[in-house]
């Protein structure tokens, strides 16, 4: 499993800190996924994070820095994106990129 440890301690912490949530930690998609409330939410893979967000908010989601459509085996992925690692240099990025 390769991703990016630093990136997936941030994400951790940033859960932790919201509290009230039900998070567990899980391999998947060839890197670590959280799942909160039984859901997954974000998946810390290679130097990306792989988010999961309302459809309905995509052109609002689409503008944070960073954002990549998902795309596998050509296919697009509604309500899933990819946020480039370098693109979430601060706890505020990090904040936005996982709203």
């Amino acid at each position: 499993m390769a991703y990016d440890e630093r990136l997936a301690d941030r994400v951790r912490e940033y859960l932790f800190e919201v509290g009230q949530l039900e998070v567990e930690e899980k391999a998947m998609f060839g890197g670590l996924a959280f799942m909160v409330n039984e859901k997954m939410c974000v998946n810390v893979s290679g130097t990306k994070l792989m988010c999961r967000f309302d459809p309905e908010l995509l052109e609002e989601v689409a503008e944070v820095n960073g954002f990549q459509t998902m795309v596998m085996k050509g296919r697009v992925y509604k309500g899933y994106c990819y946020v480039s690692a370098e693109a979430i240099t601060t706890k505020r990025d990090l904040v936005v990129a996982l709203r």
